[in-house]
C-alpha cells in the first residue's frame, strides 16, 4: 500500500524559508514522477514542482521558479521541497503526489489527474 506523508509545513514570515518533506513507502519509486501541488482557500489546486525519480530531472511552475527547489533522497525514499523567499501568495495546503505511469510532456506533469497517489497535505502560511 502506497503512503505519502508530508511534513515540514508551518508559519513563516515573507522572505523566509521552509522545507517540506514527503516520505514515500509501499513500493519502489525509482520509476515514478513525484510532484508537489498546492491549494489555497477558494482556489483550484495548482502545480508547484515535479521530479523524475530515476533521472532527477526537475520541473517548476513559473510562479516558484528560482525560489523553490525539489529534490529526492533515494536512501530515505523522500522527496523535498525547499521553499525560499516565501511570499504571502505561497500560503496554501501543499500536497505530495506520485505518478507511476509515463508522463511524457511538461504540460501533463502539471496535471494532477496524472498522479494516482496523494498525501494528506501540510499547511504553509506566510505572513506579510
Amino acid at each position: 500500500q502506497v503512503q505519502l506523508v508530508e511534513s515540514g509545513g508551518g508559519m513563516q514570515q515573507a522572505g523566509g524559508s521552509l522545507r517540506l518533506s514527503c516520505a514515500a513507502s509501499g513500493r519502489t519509486f525509482s520509476g515514478y514522477t513525484m510532484g508537489w501541488f498546492r491549494q489555497a482557500p477558494g482556489k483550484e489546486r495548482e502545480f508547484v514542482a515535479a521530479i523524475r525519480w530515476i533521472t532527477g530531472r526537475t520541473y517548476y511552475a513559473d510562479s516558484v521558479k528560482g525560489r523553490f527547489t525539489i529534490s529526492r533522497e533515494n536512501a530515505k525514499n523522500t522527496v523535498y521541497l525547499q521553499m525560499n523567499s516565501l511570499k504571502f501568495e505561497d500560503t496554501a495546503v501543499y500536497y505530495c503526489a506520485a505518478a507511476g505511469g509515463i508522463i511524457a510532456t511538461t504540460q501533463a506533469l502539471a496535471d494532477g489527474a496524472q498522479y494516482e497517489f496523494w498525501g494528506q497535505g501540510t499547511q504553509v502560511t506566510v505572513s506579510s
